[in-house]
């Protein structure tokens, strides 16, 4: 018979994802009291943090009540299990000479042990974001674990990448009741079959053609439903007539990007990417095109987290775009390349372009965008991997109607701390969209930036 198990909970945890206290079932929870004290420390500010802090100083406001004996545990609500918090000194087991007392992390590794020491008919598991104490838990023989509930999907190589290659028999057993249609110059197939129940709205689908001289089968699925599929060929946006903006995709991956970037009725696109497949070009391109050609939408507006790779550079001079800007250099080289299509009007027409563009170009930052509604606008979220699933929420919601939002990103470069691939929110979106039938989703694989950074995305 399995033990009963009691999951401690560290102050990270909870600055990640107050919802964390709700989220282990029926199983108990302890909060030492160094965890409170050190959620104490973290309240005050307007960081991501410190709002998660002062919410679970909420909840836990909120369960209390008016009550006074801790001893027996406070009923967690959405949960089966109860919630302990540490009431006395432990003094049962001390800690080796080498971990210096009054630091946090070895606190809470003190009160673990003395946890297992008091209750050896409980399975007693210490959960924290941070490797290093987890690190010292295993080595003092204590059961430590990640927190796995903030988790998209167990293992980043399983993300929907929003493109399937069909097998070379697919037409054998999927061509019998084949239907297909004309409808304004676009050509549409009925298909039915074993493998349509694995499909995606605004999935692509891919046959290689058999020989080199063949014509490979390129489509998009518009509709998923018990029994059949509705798919369209896609545009080829590789031939010139078919440019956006002067930008002709280089690779079948940018074309199909092309094609979730430019269709009215998908709202929301996902790219994921190495540096160098295109991802900023690509949705740059297709929002000037559908802003100045199509008139589709009234401006773009850009975003991203602003997390440093390396040291801070301190405080930033001037209004908000203005401290932006040092955040911004890809999308300025972008916008450079994209200006260079007027140059038959020679340097004058390249700068009218330019102070054209600039005036339907919007740089934002995040920390502004609560409350805010997004009317008639293309908005591009750049770095998205350094979102939380948290923050990327408050991000779409912002979406009024006539809004296309577009998240760019690659789930290998994550900069935030306690996120990683399978709990970056771009991740998280890229899962929780892949269903809806206005939203698409591409993985770019190949690099078009040149010889150099192919080599270097592969070689470093």
């Amino acid at each position: 018979m399995a033990l009963p198990r009691l999951y401690i909970l560290d102050t990270n945890v909870l600055m990640h994802d107050p919802v964390s206290l709700f989220r282990f079932k029926e199983h108990d929870i302890l909060l030492p009291m160094v965890v409170l004290e050190e959620l104490d420390q973290h309240k005050k500010g307007l960081s991501e943090q410190a709002r998660n802090v002062r919410q679970v100083s909420r909840y836990l406001d909120e369960m209390l009540g008016g009550l006074t004996d801790l001893e027996s545990g406070l009923p967690l609500p959405y949960a089966q299990g109860r919630l302990f918090f540490q009431t006395s000194a432990y003094r049962q087991q001390t800690l080796p000479e080498d971990l210096a007392g009054g630091k946090a992390d070895h606190g809470i590794l003190a009160v673990t042990l003395a946890v297992q020491h008091q209750r050896p008919d409980t399975e007693v598991i210490l959960v924290s974001k941070d490797i290093n104490l987890r690190i010292k838990g295993r080595a003092l023989g204590i059961r430590v674990e990640d927190y796995q509930s903030d988790r998209a999907l167990e293992d980043a190589d399983l993300l929907y990448t929003g493109i399937t290659t069909l097998t070379p028999g697919f037409w054998d057993s999927h061509g019998r009741d084949l239907d297909a249609w004309q409808e304004s110059g676009r050509s549409f197939y009925r298909i039915s079959g074993p493998a349509v129940s694995g499909w995606y709205p605004n999935q692509f689908l891919v046959l290689p053609s058999g020989d080199e001289q063949g014509e490979e089968f390129a489509a998009i699925v518009r509709a998923v439903h018990p029994d059949h599929a509705v798919v369209e060929r896609v545009t080829d946006f590789r031939r010139e007539h078919q440019s956006v903006w002067g930008v002709r995709a280089r690779n079948q991956e940018q074309g199909f990007a092309l094609q979730l970037l430019m269709d009215p009725e998908i709202d929301f696109v996902s790219i994921l990417g190495p540096a160098g497949t295109g991802k900023t070009l690509l949705t740059l391109a297709a929002a000037l095109q559908q802003i100045f050609e199509d008139r589709r939408y009234g401006e773009a507006i850009i975003t991203r987290a602003t997390v440093p790779i390396g040291d801070e550079i301190g405080f930033l001079p001037g209004t908000e775009e203005e401290k932006m800007q040092p955040w911004m250099g890809a999308i300025e080289d972008n916008l450079e390349i994209l200006a260079r299509g007027s140059d038959a009007g020679g340097s004058w027409g390249r700068t009218a372009t330019q102070d054209l563009i600039g005036k339907r170009i919007r740089i934002k930052s995040m920390s502004f965008m609560r409350g805010r509604t997004f009317l008639e606008k293309f908005v591009i979220v750049d770095e998205a991997q350094n979102l939380t699933s948290k923050e990327m929420k408050a991000l779409v919601t912002r979406a009024g109607p006539g809004t296309k939002m577009v998240c760019l990103g690659n789930i290998a470069q994550i900069d935030t701390p306690y996120l990683t691939e399978t709990t970056s929110g771009l991740t998280y979106v890229v899962d929780r969209f892949k269903a809806w039938e206005h939203s698409g989703h591409i993985t770019l694989r190949r690099g078009e930036r040149s010889r150099l950074a192919d080599y270097a995305n592969g070689a470093l």
